[in-house]
Protein backbone atom coordinates (compact mmCIF):
# COMPACT_ATOMS: atom_id res chain seq x y z
CA UNK A 1 0.00 0.00 0.00
CA UNK A 2 1.29 3.18 -1.15
CA UNK A 3 2.10 5.79 2.02
CA UNK A 4 0.74 9.17 2.09
CA UNK A 5 3.08 11.48 3.44
CA UNK A 6 2.46 15.42 4.36
CA UNK A 7 4.67 18.30 5.28
CA UNK A 8 3.88 19.84 8.87
CA UNK A 9 1.19 22.85 9.06
CA UNK A 10 0.02 24.99 11.60
CA UNK A 11 -3.64 24.72 9.73
CA UNK A 12 -4.59 20.74 10.80
CA UNK A 13 -8.05 22.11 10.90
CA UNK A 14 -7.56 22.33 7.15
CA UNK A 15 -5.40 19.47 6.81
CA UNK A 16 -7.80 16.93 8.53
CA UNK A 17 -7.53 13.34 7.52
CA UNK A 18 -10.90 13.35 5.83
CA UNK A 19 -10.05 16.22 3.64
CA UNK A 20 -6.52 14.93 2.90
CA UNK A 21 -8.22 11.20 1.89
CA UNK A 22 -10.78 12.62 -0.29
CA UNK A 23 -7.72 14.87 -2.26
CA UNK A 24 -5.94 11.69 -2.59
CA UNK A 25 -8.81 9.77 -3.71
CA UNK A 26 -9.22 12.64 -6.55
CA UNK A 27 -5.75 12.56 -7.38
CA UNK A 28 -5.59 8.62 -7.75
CA UNK A 29 -8.98 8.21 -9.83
CA UNK A 30 -7.41 11.27 -12.27
CA UNK A 31 -4.02 11.70 -11.47
CA UNK A 32 -2.93 9.29 -14.41
CA UNK A 33 -5.36 11.32 -16.89
CA UNK A 34 -3.64 14.32 -16.39
CA UNK A 35 -0.18 13.05 -16.94
CA UNK A 36 -2.24 12.16 -20.48
CA UNK A 37 -3.32 15.58 -21.02
CA UNK A 38 0.05 17.15 -19.92
CA UNK A 39 2.16 14.72 -22.54
CA UNK A 40 -0.64 15.61 -25.64
CA UNK A 41 0.39 19.28 -24.48
CA UNK A 42 3.96 18.67 -25.23
CA UNK A 43 3.03 16.53 -28.31
CA UNK A 44 1.32 19.22 -29.65
CA UNK A 45 3.74 21.67 -28.99
CA UNK A 46 6.31 19.53 -31.12
CA UNK A 47 4.07 18.38 -33.66
CA UNK A 48 2.22 21.78 -34.43
CA UNK A 49 -0.23 20.04 -37.17
CA UNK A 50 -4.07 20.89 -36.55
CA UNK A 51 -3.62 23.35 -33.33
CA UNK A 52 -3.72 26.33 -35.67
CA UNK A 53 -7.12 25.41 -36.97
CA UNK A 54 -10.05 24.63 -35.76
CA UNK A 55 -10.51 21.15 -35.22
CA UNK A 56 -11.65 18.72 -38.17
CA UNK A 57 -12.82 16.18 -35.30
CA UNK A 58 -15.01 18.05 -34.06
CA UNK A 59 -16.57 19.99 -36.52
CA UNK A 60 -20.02 18.62 -35.39
CA UNK A 61 -20.23 20.41 -32.07
CA UNK A 62 -19.16 23.40 -33.70
CA UNK A 63 -22.21 23.89 -36.16
CA UNK A 64 -24.42 21.87 -33.97
CA UNK A 65 -26.96 24.31 -32.70
CA UNK A 66 -29.40 22.78 -30.84
CA UNK A 67 -27.11 22.88 -27.53
CA UNK A 68 -26.79 25.28 -24.56
CA UNK A 69 -24.84 24.98 -21.86
CA UNK A 70 -26.89 24.62 -17.82
CA UNK A 71 -28.77 28.07 -17.33
CA UNK A 72 -26.40 30.34 -14.87
CA UNK A 73 -26.55 29.71 -11.26
CA UNK A 74 -28.97 32.64 -9.58
CA UNK A 75 -26.03 34.55 -8.00
CA UNK A 76 -23.87 33.77 -10.99
CA UNK A 77 -26.84 35.84 -13.48
CA UNK A 78 -25.13 39.44 -12.75
CA UNK A 79 -21.04 39.58 -12.64
CA UNK A 80 -20.64 42.87 -14.10
CA UNK A 81 -18.05 43.32 -11.96
CA UNK A 82 -15.19 40.70 -10.59
CA UNK A 83 -12.67 41.21 -8.55
CA UNK A 84 -9.70 38.61 -8.01
CA UNK A 85 -7.02 38.53 -6.39
CA UNK A 86 -4.60 35.87 -3.52
CA UNK A 87 -6.75 34.32 -0.48
CA UNK A 88 -4.53 36.28 1.43
CA UNK A 89 -6.47 37.19 4.53
CA UNK A 90 -6.01 41.07 4.23
CA UNK A 91 -6.47 41.35 0.53
CA UNK A 92 -9.49 38.67 1.15
CA UNK A 93 -11.39 41.00 3.30
CA UNK A 94 -10.72 43.94 1.10
CA UNK A 95 -12.05 42.42 -1.55
CA UNK A 96 -15.00 40.92 -0.26
CA UNK A 97 -16.05 44.43 1.09
CA UNK A 98 -15.24 45.91 -2.44
CA UNK A 99 -18.99 46.41 -3.64
CA UNK A 100 -18.08 43.98 -6.60
CA UNK A 101 -20.33 41.39 -7.29
CA UNK A 102 -18.11 38.31 -7.50
CA UNK A 103 -14.50 37.89 -5.88
CA UNK A 104 -12.14 35.10 -7.53
CA UNK A 105 -10.08 33.71 -4.79
CA UNK A 106 -6.94 32.93 -6.85
CA UNK A 107 -4.71 30.27 -6.05
CA UNK A 108 -2.60 30.65 -9.49
CA UNK A 109 -1.17 33.47 -10.72
CA UNK A 110 -1.93 35.76 -7.71
CA UNK A 111 -0.33 33.75 -4.72
CA UNK A 112 2.48 32.54 -4.45
CA UNK A 113 2.85 28.37 -3.47
CA UNK A 114 4.24 28.41 -0.29
CA UNK A 115 2.95 25.59 1.71
CA UNK A 116 1.91 28.22 4.05
CA UNK A 117 -0.17 29.96 1.60
CA UNK A 118 -2.03 27.71 0.14
CA UNK A 119 -3.20 26.16 3.18
CA UNK A 120 -4.00 29.31 5.32
CA UNK A 121 -5.49 30.43 1.79
CA UNK A 122 -8.17 27.80 2.05
CA UNK A 123 -8.32 28.45 5.55
CA UNK A 124 -9.75 32.24 4.93
CA UNK A 125 -12.16 31.12 2.81
CA UNK A 126 -13.43 28.36 5.31
CA UNK A 127 -13.49 31.67 7.63
CA UNK A 128 -14.98 34.26 5.19
CA UNK A 129 -17.98 31.62 5.08
CA UNK A 130 -18.26 31.05 8.55
CA UNK A 131 -18.17 34.95 9.81
CA UNK A 132 -15.23 34.66 11.93
CA UNK A 133 -12.70 36.29 9.16
CA UNK A 134 -10.59 39.02 10.71
CA UNK A 135 -7.28 41.08 10.71
CA UNK A 136 -5.66 43.51 12.77
CA UNK A 137 -2.74 45.13 11.01
CA UNK A 138 0.49 46.14 12.91
CA UNK A 139 -0.35 49.89 12.96
CA UNK A 140 -3.57 48.04 15.55
CA UNK A 141 -5.91 48.75 12.31
CA UNK A 142 -8.97 46.11 12.20
CA UNK A 143 -10.02 44.45 9.23
CA UNK A 144 -13.52 42.54 9.26
CA UNK A 145 -15.72 41.16 6.32
CA UNK A 146 -19.25 43.08 6.27
CA UNK A 147 -22.79 41.56 5.91
CA UNK A 148 -22.99 40.86 2.58
CA UNK A 149 -20.33 39.06 0.67
CA UNK A 150 -20.30 38.85 -2.93
CA UNK A 151 -20.41 35.24 -4.97
CA UNK A 152 -16.63 33.80 -4.32
CA UNK A 153 -15.45 31.51 -7.08
CA UNK A 154 -12.21 29.82 -6.25
CA UNK A 155 -9.31 29.16 -9.29
CA UNK A 156 -7.17 26.47 -8.40
CA UNK A 157 -3.76 26.29 -9.81
CA UNK A 158 -3.57 24.85 -13.69
CA UNK A 159 -3.09 21.14 -14.49
CA UNK A 160 0.88 21.70 -15.15
CA UNK A 161 1.73 22.30 -11.28
CA UNK A 162 2.15 19.51 -8.91
CA UNK A 163 1.60 19.82 -5.18
CA UNK A 164 4.82 18.76 -3.56
CA UNK A 165 3.75 19.23 -0.04
CA UNK A 166 1.43 16.03 -0.45
CA UNK A 167 2.64 12.63 -1.73
CA UNK A 168 1.64 9.20 -2.58
CA UNK A 169 4.22 7.02 -2.73
CA UNK A 170 6.54 9.22 -3.20
CA UNK A 171 4.91 11.08 -6.12
CA UNK A 172 3.65 14.62 -5.53
CA UNK A 173 -0.36 15.03 -6.08
CA UNK A 174 -1.77 17.60 -8.26
CA UNK A 175 -1.61 21.18 -7.32
CA UNK A 176 -5.25 21.60 -9.41
CA UNK A 177 -7.00 18.85 -7.54
CA UNK A 178 -5.65 19.75 -3.74
CA UNK A 179 -6.80 23.32 -4.14
CA UNK A 180 -9.67 22.27 -5.97
CA UNK A 181 -10.55 19.05 -3.60
CA UNK A 182 -9.91 20.89 -0.36
CA UNK A 183 -12.46 23.84 -0.92
CA UNK A 184 -15.01 21.74 -2.61
CA UNK A 185 -14.56 19.57 1.23
CA UNK A 186 -14.79 22.44 3.38
CA UNK A 187 -16.48 24.93 1.71
CA UNK A 188 -19.29 23.56 -0.49
CA UNK A 189 -22.00 23.01 1.85
CA UNK A 190 -21.37 25.80 3.28
CA UNK A 191 -22.12 27.64 0.52
CA UNK A 192 -24.95 25.64 -0.73
CA UNK A 193 -26.25 26.63 2.42
CA UNK A 194 -25.81 30.18 1.92
CA UNK A 195 -27.85 29.87 -1.71
CA UNK A 196 -25.02 30.12 -3.41
CA UNK A 197 -22.51 27.02 -4.56
CA UNK A 198 -19.14 25.57 -5.63
CA UNK A 199 -17.98 27.75 -8.37
CA UNK A 200 -14.63 27.92 -9.87
CA UNK A 201 -12.27 29.25 -12.46
CA UNK A 202 -10.19 26.84 -14.40
CA UNK A 203 -6.72 28.18 -15.43
CA UNK A 204 -4.16 27.44 -18.66
CA UNK A 205 -6.63 24.47 -20.44
CA UNK A 206 -4.71 24.01 -23.87
CA UNK A 207 -8.06 21.72 -25.38
CA UNK A 208 -11.29 20.48 -24.74
CA UNK A 209 -9.99 17.30 -23.30
CA UNK A 210 -8.62 19.03 -20.46
CA UNK A 211 -12.22 20.46 -20.17
CA UNK A 212 -13.79 16.75 -20.26
CA UNK A 213 -11.08 15.83 -17.59
CA UNK A 214 -12.22 18.61 -15.19
CA UNK A 215 -16.18 17.45 -15.92
CA UNK A 216 -15.20 14.11 -15.14
CA UNK A 217 -13.49 15.54 -11.64
CA UNK A 218 -16.31 17.73 -11.10
CA UNK A 219 -19.03 14.68 -11.49
CA UNK A 220 -17.11 12.18 -9.18
CA UNK A 221 -16.49 14.34 -6.76
CA UNK A 222 -20.25 15.65 -6.35
CA UNK A 223 -21.08 12.11 -6.19
CA UNK A 224 -18.27 11.12 -3.45
CA UNK A 225 -19.64 14.09 -1.02
CA UNK A 226 -23.49 13.52 -2.17
CA UNK A 227 -23.73 17.27 -3.70
CA UNK A 228 -26.26 16.94 -6.64
CA UNK A 229 -24.77 16.77 -9.75
CA UNK A 230 -24.55 20.21 -11.45
CA UNK A 231 -23.99 22.04 -8.34
CA UNK A 232 -20.96 23.14 -9.37
CA UNK A 233 -20.21 25.61 -11.98
CA UNK A 234 -17.07 26.79 -13.80
CA UNK A 235 -15.77 29.39 -15.62
CA UNK A 236 -12.84 28.65 -18.16
CA UNK A 237 -10.26 30.88 -18.95
CA UNK A 238 -9.25 30.87 -22.70
CA UNK A 239 -5.96 31.86 -22.14
CA UNK A 240 -4.24 29.89 -24.36
CA UNK A 241 -3.38 30.10 -28.55
CA UNK A 242 -5.14 26.27 -28.55
CA UNK A 243 -7.70 26.88 -26.67
CA UNK A 244 -8.90 29.74 -28.62
CA UNK A 245 -9.57 27.46 -31.35
CA UNK A 246 -11.62 25.18 -29.03
CA UNK A 247 -13.83 27.41 -27.40
CA UNK A 248 -17.00 25.83 -28.92
CA UNK A 249 -16.15 22.51 -27.51
CA UNK A 250 -14.46 23.30 -24.05
CA UNK A 251 -18.59 24.86 -23.52
CA UNK A 252 -19.46 21.52 -24.48
CA UNK A 253 -17.80 18.95 -22.76
CA UNK A 254 -18.73 21.47 -19.73
CA UNK A 255 -21.91 22.22 -20.44
CA UNK A 256 -24.00 20.74 -17.31
CA UNK A 257 -21.37 22.39 -14.91
CA UNK A 258 -20.62 25.60 -17.42
CA UNK A 259 -20.52 29.05 -16.28
CA UNK A 260 -19.03 30.68 -19.00
CA UNK A 261 -15.52 31.91 -20.41
CA UNK A 262 -13.26 34.40 -19.77
CA UNK A 263 -10.71 36.50 -22.09
CA UNK A 264 -7.61 35.56 -20.42
CA UNK A 265 -5.44 38.61 -21.72
CA UNK A 266 -2.41 38.62 -19.88
CA UNK A 267 -2.04 35.15 -20.53
CA UNK A 268 -2.96 34.51 -24.01
CA UNK A 269 -0.55 37.09 -25.21
CA UNK A 270 2.37 35.20 -23.18
CA UNK A 271 0.66 32.16 -24.77
CA UNK A 272 1.25 33.52 -28.02
CA UNK A 273 4.52 34.55 -27.78
CA UNK A 274 6.01 31.21 -26.45
CA UNK A 275 4.04 29.46 -28.58
CA UNK A 276 4.55 31.42 -32.31
CA UNK A 277 8.19 32.57 -31.35
CA UNK A 278 8.89 33.89 -35.09
CA UNK A 279 6.46 36.60 -34.77
CA UNK A 280 8.03 38.98 -33.13
CA UNK A 281 5.80 41.43 -30.54
CA UNK A 282 6.31 44.93 -29.86
CA UNK A 283 6.50 45.50 -25.92
CA UNK A 284 4.11 45.27 -23.85
CA UNK A 285 2.77 48.47 -23.18
CA UNK A 286 2.13 48.41 -26.89
CA UNK A 287 0.02 45.35 -27.22
CA UNK A 288 -3.29 46.81 -26.39
CA UNK A 289 -6.77 44.92 -26.80
CA UNK A 290 -7.26 46.66 -30.35
CA UNK A 291 -4.44 44.72 -31.62
CA UNK A 292 -5.89 42.69 -34.47
CA UNK A 293 -5.38 39.06 -33.13
CA UNK A 294 -6.85 40.53 -30.30
CA UNK A 295 -10.32 42.21 -31.22
CA UNK A 296 -10.47 38.57 -33.11
CA UNK A 297 -10.03 36.30 -30.24
CA UNK A 298 -12.10 38.59 -27.75
CA UNK A 299 -15.14 38.99 -30.39
CA UNK A 300 -14.78 35.57 -30.78
CA UNK A 301 -15.69 34.58 -27.31
CA UNK A 302 -18.37 36.84 -26.83
CA UNK A 303 -20.14 35.13 -30.00
CA UNK A 304 -19.07 31.79 -28.93
CA UNK A 305 -20.17 31.88 -25.44
CA UNK A 306 -23.47 34.11 -25.88
CA UNK A 307 -25.11 31.60 -29.03
CA UNK A 308 -24.25 28.67 -26.25
CA UNK A 309 -26.09 30.48 -23.76
CA UNK A 310 -22.90 31.16 -21.67
CA UNK A 311 -21.24 34.23 -19.53
CA UNK A 312 -18.58 35.96 -21.63
CA UNK A 313 -16.25 38.05 -18.74
CA UNK A 314 -14.08 40.46 -20.10
CA UNK A 315 -10.14 41.25 -19.15
CA UNK A 316 -8.32 42.30 -16.09
CA UNK A 317 -7.24 46.28 -15.19
CA UNK A 318 -4.34 46.04 -13.29
CA UNK A 319 -4.02 49.75 -12.49
CA UNK A 320 -3.29 50.10 -9.06
CA UNK A 321 -4.60 53.83 -8.62
CA UNK A 322 -2.01 56.34 -7.59
CA UNK A 323 -2.69 58.64 -4.93
CA UNK A 324 -1.18 61.72 -7.46
CA UNK A 325 -4.85 62.61 -8.27
CA UNK A 326 -3.50 63.80 -11.89
CA UNK A 327 -2.09 60.06 -12.47
CA UNK A 328 -5.06 58.93 -10.67
CA UNK A 329 -7.54 60.69 -13.22
CA UNK A 330 -5.42 59.69 -16.32
CA UNK A 331 -5.53 55.76 -14.97
CA UNK A 332 -9.13 55.58 -14.15
CA UNK A 333 -10.04 57.41 -17.85
CA UNK A 334 -7.96 54.69 -19.49
CA UNK A 335 -9.99 51.79 -17.33
CA UNK A 336 -13.43 53.75 -18.10
CA UNK A 337 -12.23 53.17 -21.77
CA UNK A 338 -11.07 49.84 -21.64
CA UNK A 339 -14.60 48.81 -20.14
CA UNK A 340 -16.36 50.67 -22.41
CA UNK A 341 -14.68 48.87 -25.22
CA UNK A 342 -15.28 45.57 -23.35
CA UNK A 343 -19.03 45.94 -22.74
CA UNK A 344 -19.68 47.51 -26.48
CA UNK A 345 -17.99 44.44 -27.68
CA UNK A 346 -20.91 42.32 -25.64
CA UNK A 347 -19.24 41.39 -22.34
CA UNK A 348 -21.35 40.89 -19.72
CA UNK A 349 -18.76 41.59 -16.80
CA UNK A 350 -15.10 42.02 -16.55
CA UNK A 351 -12.10 41.62 -13.51
CA UNK A 352 -10.33 44.58 -11.65
CA UNK A 353 -7.53 43.94 -9.84
CA UNK A 354 -7.66 46.49 -7.00
CA UNK A 355 -11.04 47.67 -4.94
CA UNK A 356 -10.37 51.17 -5.83
CA UNK A 357 -11.26 50.19 -9.43
CA UNK A 358 -14.96 48.56 -8.48
CA UNK A 359 -16.49 51.55 -8.83
CA UNK A 360 -15.46 52.79 -12.69
CA UNK A 361 -15.69 49.03 -13.88
CA UNK A 362 -19.87 48.81 -12.42
CA UNK A 363 -20.76 52.19 -13.96
CA UNK A 364 -19.55 51.64 -17.30
CA UNK A 365 -21.76 48.34 -16.46
CA UNK A 366 -24.43 49.85 -15.09
CA UNK A 367 -24.97 53.13 -18.27
CA UNK A 368 -24.83 49.77 -20.83
CA UNK A 369 -27.22 47.50 -19.07
CA UNK A 370 -29.44 49.20 -16.96
CA UNK A 371 -31.28 46.61 -15.05
CA UNK A 372 -30.65 43.78 -17.21
CA UNK A 373 -27.98 41.46 -15.23
CA UNK A 374 -26.13 40.43 -18.46
CA UNK A 375 -26.34 40.87 -22.11
CA UNK A 376 -26.09 37.07 -23.28
CA UNK A 377 -29.01 37.57 -25.45
CA UNK A 378 -26.91 39.83 -27.81
CA UNK A 379 -25.84 36.76 -29.92
CA UNK A 380 -23.36 38.88 -31.93
CA UNK A 381 -23.89 37.16 -35.64
CA UNK A 382 -21.76 39.80 -36.97
CA UNK A 383 -18.36 38.69 -36.13
CA UNK A 384 -16.90 36.47 -38.85
CA UNK A 385 -13.61 35.30 -36.87
CA UNK A 386 -11.69 32.53 -38.77
CA UNK A 387 -7.80 30.74 -38.01
CA UNK A 388 -6.33 33.60 -40.28
CA UNK A 389 -7.80 36.58 -38.38
CA UNK A 390 -6.93 34.63 -34.98
CA UNK A 391 -2.93 34.33 -35.99
CA UNK A 392 -2.74 37.93 -37.27
CA UNK A 393 -0.10 38.90 -36.24
CA UNK A 394 1.03 42.03 -37.81
CA UNK A 395 4.15 43.74 -36.11
CA UNK A 396 7.12 43.60 -38.04
CA UNK A 397 10.28 44.54 -38.43
CA UNK A 398 9.87 46.19 -34.74
CA UNK A 399 12.60 47.57 -32.96
CA UNK A 400 12.87 47.93 -29.05
CA UNK A 401 13.21 50.86 -26.69
CA UNK A 402 15.32 50.64 -24.15
CA UNK A 403 13.00 51.49 -21.64
CA UNK A 404 10.52 48.68 -23.01
CA UNK A 405 14.02 46.20 -22.72
CA UNK A 406 14.66 47.59 -19.47
CA UNK A 407 11.59 47.75 -17.73
CA UNK A 408 10.65 43.73 -18.90
CA UNK A 409 14.09 43.02 -16.62
CA UNK A 410 13.02 44.81 -13.97
CA UNK A 411 9.30 43.28 -13.42
CA UNK A 412 10.66 40.14 -14.60
CA UNK A 413 13.39 40.22 -11.77
CA UNK A 414 11.17 41.85 -9.32
CA UNK A 415 8.57 39.61 -9.36
CA UNK A 416 10.18 36.86 -9.24
CA UNK A 417 12.10 37.72 -6.14
CA UNK A 418 8.57 38.79 -4.52
CA UNK A 419 7.37 35.48 -5.55
CA UNK A 420 10.06 33.64 -3.81
CA UNK A 421 9.17 35.53 -0.90
CA UNK A 422 5.79 34.42 -1.08
CA UNK A 423 3.87 37.50 -2.52
CA UNK A 424 2.01 36.67 -5.60
CA UNK A 425 0.27 40.07 -6.49
CA UNK A 426 2.82 42.73 -6.50
CA UNK A 427 2.54 46.20 -7.13
CA UNK A 428 5.44 47.53 -9.49
CA UNK A 429 5.32 51.01 -11.41
CA UNK A 430 1.63 51.66 -10.83
CA UNK A 431 0.75 48.40 -11.98
CA UNK A 432 -0.45 45.00 -10.13
CA UNK A 433 1.59 42.36 -11.49
CA UNK A 434 1.41 38.48 -11.20
CA UNK A 435 2.50 35.81 -12.39
CA UNK A 436 0.94 36.32 -15.87
CA UNK A 437 2.68 39.56 -16.87
CA UNK A 438 5.61 38.64 -15.37
CA UNK A 439 5.48 35.49 -17.75
CA UNK A 440 5.00 38.03 -20.39
CA UNK A 441 8.17 40.24 -19.59
CA UNK A 442 9.90 36.57 -19.37
CA UNK A 443 8.71 35.48 -22.64
CA UNK A 444 9.62 38.85 -24.73
CA UNK A 445 13.31 38.71 -23.12
CA UNK A 446 13.34 35.29 -24.50
CA UNK A 447 11.89 36.07 -27.76
CA UNK A 448 13.96 39.27 -28.16
CA UNK A 449 17.13 37.32 -27.41
CA UNK A 450 15.71 34.40 -29.58
CA UNK A 451 15.33 36.33 -33.00
CA UNK A 452 18.60 38.72 -32.17
CA UNK A 453 15.12 41.92 -32.12
CA UNK A 454 17.39 45.09 -33.01
CA UNK A 455 17.45 47.76 -30.57
CA UNK A 456 16.48 51.43 -31.29
CA UNK A 457 19.80 52.57 -30.61
CA UNK A 458 20.98 50.22 -33.04
CA UNK A 459 22.17 47.04 -31.42
CA UNK A 460 20.86 43.61 -31.48
CA UNK A 461 19.11 42.19 -28.05
CA UNK A 462 21.42 39.54 -26.85
CA UNK A 463 21.69 36.81 -23.69
CA UNK A 464 24.68 39.23 -22.41
CA UNK A 465 22.90 42.30 -23.02
CA UNK A 466 19.81 41.32 -20.97
CA UNK A 467 22.07 39.45 -18.24
CA UNK A 468 24.23 42.56 -17.87
CA UNK A 469 21.14 44.62 -17.68
CA UNK A 470 19.88 41.85 -14.89
CA UNK A 471 22.61 42.84 -12.85
CA UNK A 472 22.93 46.07 -13.27
CA UNK A 473 18.77 46.31 -11.70
CA UNK A 474 20.44 44.43 -9.04
CA UNK A 475 23.27 47.18 -8.09
CA UNK A 476 20.66 49.98 -8.15
CA UNK A 477 18.37 48.28 -5.78
CA UNK A 478 21.86 47.57 -3.46
CA UNK A 479 22.94 51.18 -3.82
CA UNK A 480 19.61 51.98 -2.80
CA UNK A 481 19.48 50.23 0.59
CA UNK A 482 16.83 48.43 -0.54
CA UNK A 483 18.31 44.83 -0.23
CA UNK A 484 18.41 43.11 3.56
CA UNK A 485 20.38 39.84 3.33
CA UNK A 486 17.15 38.25 2.84
CA UNK A 487 15.87 40.33 -0.12
CA UNK A 488 19.35 40.12 -1.54
CA UNK A 489 19.46 36.32 -1.25
CA UNK A 490 16.27 36.06 -2.86
CA UNK A 491 17.04 38.34 -5.65
CA UNK A 492 20.28 36.43 -6.77
CA UNK A 493 18.38 33.40 -6.94
CA UNK A 494 15.64 35.24 -8.67
CA UNK A 495 18.63 36.89 -11.15
CA UNK A 496 19.85 32.95 -11.64
CA UNK A 497 17.13 31.43 -12.58
CA UNK A 498 16.10 33.83 -15.44
CA UNK A 499 19.65 33.99 -16.47
CA UNK A 500 19.07 30.02 -17.04
CA UNK A 501 15.21 30.92 -18.43
CA UNK A 502 16.64 33.16 -21.10
CA UNK A 503 19.20 31.73 -22.55
CA UNK A 504 17.12 28.10 -23.06
CA UNK A 505 17.09 26.97 -26.57
CA UNK A 506 13.34 26.71 -26.52
CA UNK A 507 10.87 28.91 -24.66
CA UNK A 508 10.57 27.02 -20.94
CA UNK A 509 7.06 26.67 -20.75
CA UNK A 510 6.45 28.80 -17.66
CA UNK A 511 9.22 30.18 -14.62
CA UNK A 512 6.58 28.87 -11.86
CA UNK A 513 7.23 25.72 -12.12
CA UNK A 514 11.03 25.20 -12.12
CA UNK A 515 10.87 28.09 -9.25
CA UNK A 516 8.34 25.93 -7.38
CA UNK A 517 10.81 23.04 -7.57
CA UNK A 518 13.85 24.57 -7.29
CA UNK A 519 13.08 27.02 -4.45
CA UNK A 520 9.83 25.90 -2.46
CA UNK A 521 10.00 22.38 -1.97
CA UNK A 522 12.78 21.87 -0.16
CA UNK A 523 12.69 24.08 2.71
CA UNK A 524 9.19 22.15 4.17
CA UNK A 525 10.31 18.37 4.98
CA UNK A 526 7.60 16.12 3.97
CA UNK A 527 6.95 14.00 6.70
CA UNK A 528 4.65 10.56 7.32
CA UNK A 529 1.31 11.02 8.70
CA UNK A 530 -1.07 8.33 9.80
CA UNK A 531 -3.75 8.69 7.59
CA UNK A 532 -6.04 5.85 6.13
CA UNK A 533 -4.91 5.16 2.31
Amino acid sequence: MEEITIAPSDCDDILTPEAIDFVVALDREFGARRVQVLDRRRRRRTTRTEEWDFLSSTRAVREDTSWTVAPPAEDLADRRVEITGPPERKMTINALNSGAKVWMADFEDALSPTWDNVVSGQRNLRDALDGTLDFTAADGREYRVGEHLPTIMVRPRGWHLPECHLRIGGRAVSASLFDFGMYLFHCGRKQIERGSGPYFYLPKLESHLEARLWNDVFVYAQQVLGIARGTIRATVLIETVTAAFEMDEILYELREHSAGLNAGRWDYLFSMIKNRPEAVLPERAELTMTAAFMRAYTELLVQTCHRRGAHAIGGMAAVVPSRDPVAAKRALNQVRQDKRREVGDGFDGSWVAHPGLVETCREVFDQWLGFEPNQIVRRRDDVQVGAKELLDIRATGIAVTEVALRTNVSVALRYLAEWLGGRGAVALGGLMEDAATAEICRTQLWQWIARATPTDYGVPVTAGLVIRMLREELDVLAETGALDEDAAHRFGQARTLLSVLLTERTCPEFFTLPAYLRHMTSTRPVAPRAIPA
